[in-house]
């Protein structure tokens, strides 16, 4: 199979239909395993997967250098989306950082741990709010000038700053969570992003695992698990998010695939300028998410996912305390 092509925005970046999100080689999900993440990056690209998310944060910074020795010798076929936006200390996150200055040192960083002369879509990865939107904006529109960045973005932003920084330097993608899982982006954000014709990326398209099927309890995962912490994983919450997904398991069965690629189905049938990018490290998951492209569900299916995880459905909250304070919402 070969993925179908989309657009990001309107300043012409086009990528596969599918991403892969590579954080979770390096963090967050089990422990690392470099052989069978470099062969899932290999597959990806003979599947014809051709966009690729990272971010300095991811490790912090081995997963960039991860990305770097997979794809020497093949990079102009690819496009490669990273993020700046975190302050570190002794290696690890101690808050948000977009001054001018920050950034075009994170930009050099990145440039170098990629092994690439250019980023092609370079996202903020957290509003700071002690920077002016405008001045985030006018530092990427100066790398793009220099020809270090190729497209713009932002991640987890909401409406207020994507209409300013859109003022300033053209977004071409807004990166958030979305999913059938979680549908915050859907009253007032995707109605912005499609009247300023800013494509959209949504990271943990599949619950962060939950609407695979394949999921335990909060408490049943090793220490340094990002599920550990999530709140829909734990107690009461875990026995009303799996009644709320048995929709999509039940659709899975009907139409013969699995329950990922249903919920990725949905996601493509949003709308073409929805471009998802399920994260994994193992060849098997990816080839069952790339092949979520040639699912379709009619318009009743649609509908009953619609309804059975509208807002307001999926119990708890999709980060503990100290991420959501993090979101520009």
């Amino acid at each position: 199979m070969s993925l179908s092509k989309r657009k990001l925005g309107s300043q012409g970046l086009e990528v596969s239909a599918i991403g892969l999100g590579c954080m979770g080689m390096s963090q967050s999900y089990g422990p690392a395993d470099e052989a069978e993440s470099m062969a899932t990056l290999d597959r990806a690209i003979e599947m014809g997967c051709t966009f690729f998310d990272t971010a300095e944060v991811y490790g912090p910074l081995i997963n960039e250098e991860l990305l770097g020795r997979a794809f020497k010798g093949r990079r102009d076929r690819l496009v490669i989306a990273t993020k700046f936006g975190f302050r570190f200390d002794d290696g690890k996150q101690i808050g948000v950082e977009s001054r001018p200055e920050h950034i075009r040192k994170a930009v050099e960083g990145s440039l170098l741990r990629l092994q690439t002369s250019y980023i092609d879509l370079l996202y903020q990865h957290r509003i700071d709010p002690a920077v002016p939107i405008e001045d985030v904006a006018g530092t990427v529109g100066d790398l793009v000038k220099q020809g270090k960045v190729r497209f713009f973005g932002l991640s987890e932003a909401g409406i207020a700053n994507i209409r300013r920084a859109h003022a300033v330097h053209p977004v071409s993608a807004l990166q958030s969570e979305y999913s059938l899982w979680e549908r915050n982006l859907e009253p007032e954000i995707i109605p912005v992003l499609r009247e300023l014709g800013i494509g959209l990326v949504p990271f943990s398209p599949l619950g962060r695992g939950f609407l695979t099927g394949e999921v335990k309890r909060a408490e049943e995962y090793p220490e340094g698990d990002f599920r550990c912490n999530d709140p829909r994983y734990q107690g009461e919450n875990y026995d009303a998010n799996r009644r709320a997904a048995q929709i999509v398991f039940d659709i899975a069965t009907a139409k013969h695939a699995k329950p990922a690629q249903i919920a990725l189905a949905w996601l493509l049938q949003k709308g073409d300028d929805v471009v998802p990018i399920p994260g994994t490290k193992r060849r098997k998951y990816l080839e069952d998410n790339l092949a979520a492209e040639t699912v379709k569900l009619d318009t009743a299916q649609m509908k009953a996912l619609d309804d059975a995880l509208a807002p307001g459905i999926v119990s708890g909250k999709r980060y503990a305390a100290r991420l959501m304070a993090t979101i520009d919402r």
